[in-house]
């Protein structure tokens, strides 16, 4: 009952490819050098991203805090701040700001915070160019400027 052809064999059904035309085949694994490349590079990113992280959001060397503010006669106001800071051998600079009612600046300064104590409590008053309704502080740095460095 044989028709002349033999049943396909394991070896008849499977067709090489020739390497040169469609490339070598793949190994199923990865090589390990390949991983251990791929963890480093993955290990030296999210430590990178942590600190740019920890430098930005971390806490500030020096920061400033509203305490009070009052209104004064002629478009002024007088604002108190408490300054906390890390190193108190350094000087630090405040920016304080007042506003309008419609919450735009209206005035600003630049106040100066002698060296010497951890926690410092600043007045000062803040000319404005209009009717202040609040006073806030902008910020804290230990970038003084030089005209407010001088005696």
């Amino acid at each position: 009952m044989s028709t002349g052809q033999d049943a396909p064999t394991a070896e008849s059904t499977r067709t090489d490819v020739p390497g040169d035309r469609y490339g070598k085949t793949r190994a199923a694994k990865p090589a390990r050098w390949r991983r251990l490349v791929f963890g480093l590079v993955a290990l030296l990113v999210s430590g990178g991203i942590a600190y740019v992280a920890y430098t930005n959001f971390g806490s500030a060397p020096i920061e400033g805090e509203r305490v009070s503010f009052d209104e004064k006669p002629g478009d002024a106001m007088e604002i108190t701040i408490n300054v906390t800071r890390d190193d108190v051998n350094r000087p630090g600079v405040c920016v304080v700001r007042v506003r309008d009612k419609a919450g735009a600046e209206s005035g600003r300064k630049e106040v100066l915070v002698q060296p010497g104590s951890k926690n410092s409590r600043v007045t000062t008053t803040i000319k404005s160019i209009g009717k202040p309704v609040t006073a806030d502080i902008f910020g804290c740095s230990y970038d003084v400027p030089r005209y407010l460095s001088r005696p």
